[in-house]
């Protein structure tokens, strides 16, 4: 089959090279006289610039910089010669790992690890075939290197100039292909490589939604129901239409549309409209109502999800039996960019510019309010100003598209104000968990029951994937425990509790850790054993957790003593496919805490870019600082109270503690890192917390149990 048949099939694979583009159809076999599209992710053009379309979106985590490096590898050029270019909404571009076309659940550069080293090597490959039968020499007596192909005479002929040949080529079988050894890496595991957007970032280039622009561009605020699910019931809209600058007033149900002139102007008249809503049962939801929906899915017997052993045999010979409940309440995203994008509809086709990550389903909800064929709805998406799960949801998208097809032609920029960010979020579930433990008479944990209730997520999102009462994304965290120990049981209770639910930064990873880590500790102390070696004693099989356990032990200094204003929390877990444990230390400040230095051991198997890899660490437990130490939603007769940064504090710079992080690298394949520093935060404060006062915080946020930080 040739290379051209084979990009035109727009065959998808798994676990295998992943081909999906056509090639330009009017070029002459031969040499390259346009660009040419060597596969999905890779496009030559004949001045012998190479551009690498990335698939994923770009909020931070630096996948232009990560996932160009596993090509540029493989295609043997220096990483920062290549262009970069955000990949369409395609098939092609679909994450094997989650099955649509989404960054997200740190999968990044796992799903892409294989998939774009081949198609690095692949290009390769066919590069040097072209040469070879350029030159009409063997093969193996070639080299590309740099972008080039280099013979033994000194001659060398540029990847522009082969890539005409190249394509008309055999394209090889991906077992047939020479991928590099991690000891032949020159660029992956580079401690030296910087990011590639730095330049553009720092110069203040247009990379954001909220700077995309297009001529004659209005701009929309929109007036949505304080209430959950509340929706428009009457409007008196003429104080608006009468202000200057003032274009329209749009009803597009859940909500009511000033577009104007400018955003100040739009966001003026929204104030003035004067709107009925019907408020639905949403009026009924509280912090009251979650919190007993909850209380009462204790009583439930579960979904299992995850059971080896005898749970109820194991209890009842254990010498000392323990429960707890553990709470964590809703939290909001803040993302520093919020909700935005830009519009443009006509009776032909719909453009929209915004930061997401979920390109695929920003296309199939503006398809659905234009009416448009999802092939007519192009997404141009912009560098995200901070994602953590919210841009999962593509709400704000279909409002834009919306209010757009309300003015055909014009293009439209809604723009959320931070109140409106924070009051319609898609939450971090509520949740509540019930642990039981038994130790034998040595101390020895033989039993563990865990009983998990909180809301979906996946149901409202993904319908379909919840089956048998379990929602993967629940189990995270429990169902991958890696303590052995004999009699083990994990269980989830879905709970509708009438709130709007999202995916937030590490998902269930960080509501079960929290649960877990903490009794863990307390079961440690409840037998009067160290709470490290507790730890140790129960991964014998687990290396590469135990590696990170006693790194991170030999960073904070675990057996040295603090007297009795400090003092040490430790915490552990496997997440995302990456191994890591971490430390708090906590001092007294009056009659205040304060954390002083977090301390994380992390093993990603092999780090791909080790400098982003401690940016990730570090940005993760700032995360977690800001979602224990005080902040919480909370809900009145369906209305969020929380409003702005003054009510929901993001961690100040003087509140930081100094964060260490170690790299235990394993040589294993990649596991994620975008959420893996989030989780243990939470419990090894607490444990922390318990060892400096006595006090145990088994409710979060920290502040509710009268633990202030400063």
């Amino acid at each position: 089959m040739k290379r051209r048949q084979f990009l035109e099939l727009g065959a998808t694979a798994t676990g295998g090279m992943i081909l999906g583009l056509h090639l330009p159809q009017s070029r002459a076999a031969g040499v390259a006289e346009e660009p040419v599209q060597m596969n999905a992710w890779i496009r030559i053009d004949p001045d012998n610039r190479i551009t690498f379309i990335c698939h994923r979106n770009e909020m931070g985590q630096d996948v232009h910089t990560s996932l160009a490096m596993l090509v540029a590898e493989e295609l043997q050029v220096p990483v920062a010669s290549l262009g970069i270019e955000q990949a369409p909404v395609a098939a092609v571009y679909t994450n094997a790992m989650i099955g649509a076309q989404i960054t997200g659940g740190s999968t990044s550069i796992r799903d892409a690890w294989m998939p774009l080293r081949r198609a690095g090597a692949t290009v390769r490959t066919v590069l040097l075939e072209a040469a070879a039968r350029t030159w009409q020499v063997d093969v193996r007596v070639l080299e590309a290197r740099d972008g080039y192909v280099h013979n033994r005479n000194g001659n060398k002929l540029s990847y522009g100039f082969l890539s005409g040949i190249a394509a008309d080529l055999p394209v090889p079988a991906p077992e047939y292909l020479a991928l590099k050894a991690p000891g032949a890496f020159t660029q992956i595991g580079s401690a030296t490589q910087k990011r590639l957007d730095t330049r553009a970032k720092v110069h203040g280039e247009r990379l954001f939604g909220l700077d995309a622009t297009q001529p004659g561009m209005v701009h929309a605020v929109l007036a949505q129901c304080p209430v959950i699910g509340g929706t428009v019931a009457s409007v008196d809209a003429a104080a608006a239409r009468a202000m200057p600058g003032v274009r329209d007033v749009i009803d597009i149900g859940e909500g009511v549309a000033v577009v104007a002139d400018h955003f100040w102007i739009a966001k003026q008249a929204r104030d003035a409209l004067k709107i009925g809503w019907n408020l639905g049962p949403g009026t009924a939801v509280s912090d009251a109502s979650v919190a007993a929906a909850l209380r009462a899915g204790l009583e439930e017997a579960g979904a299992v999800a995850r059971a080896n052993g005898d749970i109820d045999a194991g209890l009842a010979r254990a010498t000392k039996r323990l429960e707890a409940d553990y709470e964590l309440p809703l939290l909001a995203h803040v993302a520093m960019e919020p909700m935005n994008c830009l519009a443009r509809v006509d009776d032909e086709r719909c453009d929209i510019w915004t930061s997401t990550q979920y390109p695929a389903g920003a296309r199939a909800v503006a398809a659905e309010r234009t009416g448009l064929a999802p092939e007519r709805v192009r997404i141009h998406s912009q560098f995200i100003g901070g994602g953590f799960g919210r841009r999962l949801d593509v709400d704000f998208i279909a409002q834009a598209a919306a209010i757009a097809k309300a003015v055909p032609g014009v293009p439209v920029k809604l723009v959320w104000t931070r109140e409106d960010d924070t009051t319609h979020d898609f939450y971090r579930p509520a949740s509540l968990h019930r642990l039981r433990g038994g130790l034998d008479a040595k101390g020895k944990l033989i039993a563990l029951d865990h009983l998990m209730v909180s809301q979906s997520v996946t149901e409202r999102a993904f319908p379909g994937v919840v089956k048998d009462g379990l929602d993967p994304f629940m189990t995270e965290g429990a169902s991958n425990l890696v303590y052995a120990v004999p009699n083990l049981r994990s269980r989830v209770v879905i709970r509708d509790t009438g709130v709007r639910v999202g995916y937030w930064r590490s998902v269930s990873h960080a509501l079960n850790a929290f649960a877990f880590e903490s009794f863990i500790d307390e079961l440690a102390r409840a037998g009067k054993r160290d709470p490290l070696e507790f730890r140790l004693e129960m991964l014998a099989e687990q290396p590469r957790q135990r590696a990170v356990l006693e790194k991170v032990a030999a960073m904070a200094q675990w057996k040295r003593s603090r007297g009795a204003n400090a003092a040490l929390g430790i915490a552990s877990m496997e997440c995302y496919g990456s191994y890591i444990a971490m430390t708090a230390e906590v001092q007294r400040r009056g009659k205040d805490l304060h954390c002083a230095r977090i301390a994380v051991a992390v093993d990603p198997g092999i780090a791909v870019r080790p400098d982003q890899v401690i940016a990730q660490i570090e940005s993760a437990v700032i995360t977690g600082l800001t979602g224990a130490l005080r902040n919480r939603i909370s809900i009145v007769d369906g209305a969020v109270q929380e409003q702005n940064f003054h009510q929901f504090q993001p961690l100040r710079m003087s509140e930081t503690p100094q964060i260490e992080v170690a790299i235990v690298a394993s040589g294993d394949a990649p596991g994620g890192m975008g959420e893996v520093g989030t989780p243990l935060v939470a419990p090894a404060l607490a444990n922390a917390v318990a060892s400096l006062s006595g006090t145990r915080v088994r409710k979060l946020p920290f502040s509710e149990a009268g633990v202030r930080f400063v």
